[in-house]
């Protein structure tokens, strides 16, 4: 079982929008340092969207040769289409990720019986361990409970995703799974506190900048130590909103080079933030003391 601080990794990029290879492997080996218990490779935070497959595949390969074992590698796989998001399944279990995350289908809206055959239909083809991901703010189509609930025992099927920031509906989800599957939150907002009430883990934005702090909040979470939990959250908590000023992952990059980590190098048609909210975003990164 993979648990605890889950950082949903950028994909950093030169300024002409080239990946940037070596700034990868740093920023890997930087959240090993600090205490990141596994990392999520091209998911919504890593632009899946903006990169090629030659990209996408390109960076879950050097995640996972970087991570060398030392912690758990997740690839972001999910697609619109089933028959897309078995390739980059197989082909990330081929490379040897630990976990697949699979975003709920977007755009063409399935029903709920489509998006539980699309998911019996990946578990079936890929034998690797395969995490929903549901996140209706972003996608348009939103996996209800009973859609999870009917896909226990599916083989391969061993976690949850919850993006919705419904903490009673994630403790609904929490019941509903049992041991039969495990949740992570992943709304950074209230990820603690889902935590708390038996989630496993928190797939983090908020991560990216402020690794050590998140896998400490979690790793107290994870235990039961609500005191603690909370009292590492709350020194991150300004960053969890000012994250989000603008589209996901347009401030944590902004963050990450404003850090001196990164180029601020992003793909169209995201764009790089915008004046009037940088301050907010700087001000978050002091407060939560990773920015001076």
């Amino acid at each position: 079982m993979i648990v605890g601080s889950l950082v949903a990794l950028i994909t950093p990029m030169k300024t002409d929008g080239s990946v940037d290879w070596a700034a990868l492997k740093r920023l890997v080996e930087w959240h090993i340092a600090e205490g990141t218990h596994g990392i999520v490779a091209v998911g919504t935070t890593g632009e899946s969207p903006t990169l090629s497959v030659e990209d996408h595949l390109a960076v879950v390969r050097t995640v996972i040769e970087v991570a060398d074992g030392r912690v758990a590698v997740i690839a972001g796989t999910g697609a619109n289409s089933t028959r897309e998001a078995i390739v980059l399944t197989r082909e990330a279990a081929k490379l040897g990720a630990d976990a697949a995350l699979l975003v709920t289908p977007y755009y063409n809206k399935p029903t709920q019986e489509g998006l539980y055959l699309h998911y019996k239909a990946l578990a079936e083809a890929v034998d690797i361990p395969q995490i929903l991901y549901n996140v209706p703010g972003r996608t348009g189509v939103d996996m209800q409970n009973h859609t999870v609930a009917r896909l226990l025992g599916v083989k391969n099927i061993v976690g949850i995703k919850d993006a919705t920031g419904n903490l009673d509906r994630g403790r609904e989800l929490i019941d509903l799974l049992g041991d039969g599957m495990v949740v992570y939150s992943g709304d950074d907002a209230t990820a603690i506190d889902l935590i708390l009430a038996g989630g496993k883990g928190n797939i983090s934005v908020t991560a990216n900048v402020a690794p050590k702090i998140m896998a400490q909040a979690c790793e107290a979470a994870l235990i039961g130590d609500a005191t603690r939990a909370h009292a590492e959250n709350e020194r991150i908590s300004s960053l969890h909103s000012a994250l989000f000023i603008e589209a996901n992952p347009i401030p944590v990059k902004w963050a990450l080079a404003e850090m001196g980590r990164i180029e601020m190098g992003i793909r169209l048609p995201l764009t790089v933030l915008s004046e009037e909210a940088q301050p907010r975003v700087r001000a978050a990164l002091v407060a939560s003391g990773v920015l001076s």
